[in-house]
């Protein structure tokens, strides 16, 4: 009789653990199907051209006493076409991509005295490869790394005698719409596992703005929804911004050496940054393997202060908004 309950006891126990065993992966597939899974995928010699926008308010409040307006304010901008032509694909490991600024110009109110123009010129009708793996990272920048530090000469003044004074330029601009061009999708941990609705996971992104001065910003992306379209699925990353405390390795240097900076920016120095916030929504196209647009919008909050050890430095507030559409056609 012991022996038939213990029997009927282990049959109850191996059925519940083999239910439970079923039960676990029943789960575990629905949890897969409400996964997404982010490629970026390219079709050999099928151009596709983006517009990429970055404008910026700069005010300078200064304090009461001073000589100066009690606010003045800046204005910058540069719009750029750029056209990425696959060479060689291969959807299982790098493909290598042709870059080429069909477009490039930028502006400045009140204007540079730069006789030819921002530095940033550089770049128009300039060419460049790079290679790229199946999750948007971009694996080797070698040949845009090597056009940096050529646009960076560019900004500096020639034939002058006061040593080296660099002009105001939007080269980073550029540099942060190209550097981490697929950056939500590349920067996802564990790829191979998917993204689930309400998920969210972090990355670092560059901060282009007048001064000199080698900063990052904090994102944490979630992805917020996907919605059907003709064009396939579409998912819409959400984005928050933050003040990152270090910059990452590897990012390029513009410039080597000592100069002077002209105009406004070159009179102050010390800058802190006290404060960065904002938000920005790209939707990704999920069945193309491709980025549809993007727009972040932020403002960092800073504080300098004046050369010679004067008072009065001011309150800076910067109010930035970077924008990319893929263009038809």
């Amino acid at each position: 009789m012991k022996g038939l309950k213990l029997k009927k006891a282990l049959v109850f126990l191996i059925s519940a653990a083999l239910l439970t065993l079923a039960g676990c992966e029943a789960k575990q597939e629905e949890e897969k199907e409400n996964k997404e899974f982010f490629s970026v995928d390219f079709q050999e010699n099928q151009t596709l051209r983006y517009r990429f926008v970055s404008n910026r308010e700069i005010q300078t409040k200064w304090p009461s006493g001073t000589s100066k307006k009690s606010a003045e304010k800046d204005y910058e901008t540069v719009e750029m076409t750029v056209a990425y032509t696959p060479v060689k694909v291969d959807p299982y490991g790098l493909t290598t991509i042709k870059a080429t600024c069909e477009k490039i110009r930028a502006s400045r109110r009140p204007g540079s005295n730069m006789a030819k123009g921002d530095a940033v010129a550089y770049f128009g009708k300039k060419s460049y490869t790079f290679t790229v793996n199946p999750a948007g990272e971009i694996v080797d920048n070698s040949e845009l790394y090597e056009l940096i530090p050529e646009a960076g000469k560019k900004a500096f003044r020639s034939g002058t005698k006061k040593g080296r004074i660099k002009e105001p330029d939007m080269i980073w601009d550029y540099i942060t719409t190209q550097w981490l061009l697929w950056d939500s999708v590349s920067s996802i941990e564990k790829p191979a596992d998917g993204v689930s609705i309400g998920q969210s996971w972090k990355s670092k992104l560059p901060i282009p703005i007048p001064m000199v001065m080698r900063e990052a910003r904090g994102v944490t992306y979630t992805l917020d929804e996907i919605t059907e379209s003709e064009k396939g699925r579409l998912a819409v990353i959400k984005s928050s911004f933050s003040h990152a405390s270090s910059v990452p390795k590897g990012w390029p240097i513009l410039y080597t050496g000592s100069f002077q900076m002209s105009g406004k920016f070159g009179f102050l120095m010390r800058y802190r940054i006290q404060n960065l916030s904002g938000e920005g929504k790209e939707i990704f196209n999920i069945d193309a393997g491709r980025i549809e647009e993007y727009n972040h919008t932020y403002e960092i909050k800073m504080k300098a202060s004046l050369r010679m050890g004067l008072r009065g430095g001011p309150e800076i507030t910067i109010k930035q908004r970077l924008t990319m559409k893929l263009l038809k056609g």
